[in-house]
């Protein structure tokens, strides 16, 4: 009886926008060849040059706050991840002064912003005509809640999130293709 060969599946993962600060594990994907950058492209323009429904995992940290059409960047994150591929976005949060002092940052970002990547939620809000193709579940969590925050009570933490400024850092959100 013939065996098959089984061929051990590699998994794609891409940092994107990585800089010199390359995840490990992961292929660094960036505007400038560097010695962390494997993959040299413009994510702020279509195409990028990745395969469609390619990629298991990605990862962007700090970012999405700069880009000038995020539906784009959206759309072609989309295009190359994989069905059932996850995607971890790291960006500043809206209510906080990071998120508005860098002058290169085009938007602020919370955690209403990942809305729209929900097929659902735009269908049910009549935003049908916003990222036609775009299915993302997603879950978003708070980094970096200030100490003093901390080892409050969750309904005092929760009312100073959505109430004050500079309570919590950066958002981060986990993506899954769906």
């Amino acid at each position: 009886m013939a065996r098959k060969s089984q061929k051990k599946e590699t998994l794609v993962k891409l940092d994107l926008a990585c800089g010199d600060n390359k995840r490990e594990g992961f292929q660094g994907v960036d505007v400038h060849k560097t010695p962390a950058v494997d993959i040299v492209a413009d994510l702020f323009k279509p195409k990028w040059p990745i395969k469609s429904n390619s990629v298991d995992e990605v990862h962007c940290s700090h970012f999405i706050e700069h880009h000038p059409d995020l539906c784009l960047f959206w759309s072609e994150l989309y295009r190359i991840m994989k069905p059932g591929g996850t995607a971890t976005i790291i960006a500043p949060y809206g209510k906080n002064n990071r998120a508005w002092q860098d002058p290169t940052h085009c938007r602020a970002i919370v955690e209403e912003s990942f809305f729209y990547l929900d097929k659902n939620f735009r269908k049910m809000n009549k935003l049908d005509h916003y990222l036609a193709d775009v299915d993302f579940e997603f879950t978003v969590v708070y980094v970096g809640i200030d100490p003093m925050w901390q080892n409050r009570s969750e309904e005092a933490r929760n009312f100073a999130i959505k109430h004050h400024w500079n309570v919590v850092a950066d958002l981060q959100a986990t993506l899954k293709k769906r």
